[in-house]
């Protein structure tokens, strides 16, 4: 039935009887006239009399078959419903509904004809036909619907008001506590200086936690060695998240003797007892330590959310845990029958030194069947896997198939470069090696391998083959010769651009040791050689850049096995350019996009490509965009750069936040 049939129903009985009045008067007249108007008053009457029979058929059609859906009742009982019902026909119109509907939802006045779906807003009733209800709110009230088929394409609506109780369940939510764990990052640098100078920095850092947890009526309270507890109202951490959390911003404003504080948060929400809220806290602030620190870690559910990250990484002086992880690694190695290192998909100088220099102690001091696994096809480091091939007795190498055929239950897989599982050469091999170590220096992410008997992660680390020389150090290290001492130095190389980006004491240290193990700077240079194509492909990229916000973009349409390396090679050689903070390559690879991306620490591109479902390190990350296009691919980049610049802002940071 068409909406609002019923509703003319009063003009046809005003123009019936305006009809027969008219005809009463020109009896006299014109008797033709008379019965041509009583022909049409009478039409119109019988025009009422079949739309009202049509009408009231179409409303017992519907409300009887809505009664058959109630065992035992009439259909009368709609009417004595303790709650607001409405009955809609196949064009969602309404037909009928009962007094509770008038007075609840339409100020007592009649909605029949009116669309159903004006009293749903943000649905229609076919969402919520046969489903589990929907929550509406509608002049200040809040109601649950549900329907229920009737009739041909017909519904019954029920609206239980449920006001005060989502109130309530709002207040209890609101008042949840909602437990952060603060830690001082970097108290051991300010340490070296003075006693003054220290006490006057924890004091300062002290204080603007005090602060944070006084603006929002928190508890404060001081654990210890530098860390920090506060318990807030979860309503409270909305506004937090609106504002950034500034916190972070006010403590990296103090700095002594180029060193900049900063802290790393971890809090937690939803959690019902203080007790869990605490424990999920400190999974929260590992998290957020294990990033880089500098940041809030913000844990719901499982489900991690993180703000801030704009300062780098703080180098960890002590090398206690260092030799902790050494000797780890060598009861784990000790109870195993044969040891397999795998690095990333499509390997890097740092992926293949990290191995290469794991797998010679392991086979020769420990003496213990060891092969690197790699696909040297897919490799970027082809160079230095032909110059260990050449210079090697026995190769190391093995692919990821034959590593299979290999496994037993007690063979250990150790994991070089990076933490996660979609990022592994093998996932396969992943799954099938019970016994895993990691050593990895990547920001840690939210979907990181959790179950490692070793997990050796340093975010202040340059590189994975720095870790394996501070590793390898405490360990047996007589049989790492000149060939395993030039591969891990070619990895430090590539990952500090040869000393200039993340090089700390410690990346020195670890340069200095290679260096008496027979490392050759020549011999390392040459592995970073291309072919003529390759940088001309380069060059060309190069050329091809534009500048956005402080960052150069550019692209290649080329698909073939050196654009990944002429991509990478092409990010580094834009940060050399006037301007340009960060950097990034988007080229096509088969069924995919991919993008690498490159900063000098003044722009986090982890954040950048964690935006678009990648990741990696402050300086170095990237990311694989499927089932896009490569224009596509360029608008969700520059909305991801903008979104980062907009949280920290390029002239806000501080010039020390990349030393």
């Amino acid at each position: 039935m068409k909406r609002k049939h019923w509703t003319l129903t009063p003009w046809f009985i005003i123009f019936g009887l305006v009809l027969l009045l008219m005809a009463t008067f020109i009896i006299p007249y014109n008797v033709g006239l008379f019965y041509l108007e009583l022909g049409i008053a009478v039409l119109a009457f019988g025009a009422v009399i079949a739309l009202s029979l049509k009408f009231r058929s179409y409303i017992r059609l519907i409300v009887r078959t809505t009664a058959e859906h109630f065992v035992g009742l009439d259909a009368d009982y709609l009417e004595n419903y303790k709650f607001p019902v409405a009955v809609s026909g196949e064009k969602g119109d309404i037909i009928w509904c009962n007094a509770r509907f008038r007075k609840s939802l339409c100020g007592g006045k009649s909605p029949e004809g009116d669309d159903i779906n004006a009293y749903i807003p943000g649905f229609s009733i076919a969402d919520i036909r046969n489903g589990e209800g929907v929550d509406i709110a509608l002049d200040g009230r809040e109601y649950t619907v549900y329907a229920m088929p009737a009739g041909e394409g017909g519904a019954v609506c029920h609206f239980i008001e449920n006001t005060d109780y989502k109130q309530a369940a709002r207040d209890f939510h609101a008042n949840m506590p909602a437990v952060a764990l603060v830690s001082f990052d970097n108290a051991e640098d300010f340490f070296a200086d003075s006693d003054e100078s220290y006490s006057n920095i924890v004091i300062s850092v002290e204080a603007n936690i005090q602060g944070w947890a006084m603006d929002y009526n928190g508890l404060y309270k001081r654990l210890g060695n530098n860390r920090y507890m506060v318990i807030f109202r979860d309503a409270d951490v909305e506004k937090m998240i609106a504002q950034k959390f500034p916190v972070l911003k006010n403590v990296r404003s103090i700095s002594a003797n180029r060193h900049i504080a900063t802290i790393s948060v971890g809090l937690c929400r939803g959690a019902g007892l203080v007790r869990d809220s605490e424990m999920n806290a400190r999974k929260a602030l590992e998290m957020a330590l294990g990033r880089g620190g500098d940041q809030v870690a913000i844990i719901r559910d499982g489900n991690y959310e993180f703000f801030g990250g704009t300062a780098a990484a703080t180098e960890k002086v002590s090398k206690v845990r260092m030799r902790v992880i050494a000797n780890a690694i060598s009861r784990a190695v000790g109870d195993a029958d044969k040891v397999y290192v795998m690095g990333h998909r499509f390997s890097d100088l740092d992926s293949v030194g990290a191995a290469v220099g794991m797998q010679c102690i392991m086979e020769k001091s420990f003496k213990r069947y060891s092969k690197v696994v790699i696909n040297k096809d897919a490799s970027m480091a082809r160079m230095l896997i032909d110059y260990v091939d050449e210079r090697s007795d026995t190769s190391i190498f093995i692919t990821p198939e034959e590593a299979m055929k290999g496994v037993t239950a007690k063979t250990l897989l150790i994991i070089v470069d990076t933490h996660l599982k979609t990022s592994l050469e093998s996932p396969e091999l992943y799954e099938k090696c019970k016994r895993v170590v990691i050593i990895d220096h990547h920001r840690r992410a939210v979907n990181y391998i959790n179950n490692a008997l070793v997990f050796c992660h340093e975010p202040s680390a340059s590189s994975a083959c720095e870790m394996c020389c501070e590793i390898i150090s405490y360990l047996e290290d007589k049989p790492l010769g000149y060939i395993q001492a030039d591969a891990l130095l070619a990895g430090i190389m590539l990952d500090t651009k040869n000393f200039v980006l993340k090089t700390g004491v410690r990346t020195f240290e670890a340069a200095a040791y290679l260096r008496r193990k027979g490392a050759n700077t020549l011999t390392v240079k040459e592995m970073f050689s291309g072919s003529i194509e390759t940088y001309r492909e380069k060059v060309d990229i190069v050329c091809r850049s534009e500048l956005y916000n402080g960052c150069a973009i550019s692209t290649s349409e080329l698909n073939d096995g050196d654009t990944r390396l002429a991509a990478a090679q092409a990010a580094d050689e834009m940060l050399t350019l006037k301007g340009v903070a960060a950097s990034f390559v988007v080229f096509p690879d088969k069924d995919r996009i991919n993008i690498s991306a490159r900063s000098y620490g003044k722009i986090n591109v982890q954040v950048i490509m964690e935006k678009l479902g990648g990741g990696g390190h402050q300086t170095m990350a990237a990311t694989q965009l499927y089932d896009t296009t490569l224009e596509d691919a360029m608008a969700r980049l520059k909305q991801s750069i903008d979104e980062a610049l907009t949280e920290n802002p390029l002239d806000a940071l501080n010039p020390l936040a990349a030393n």
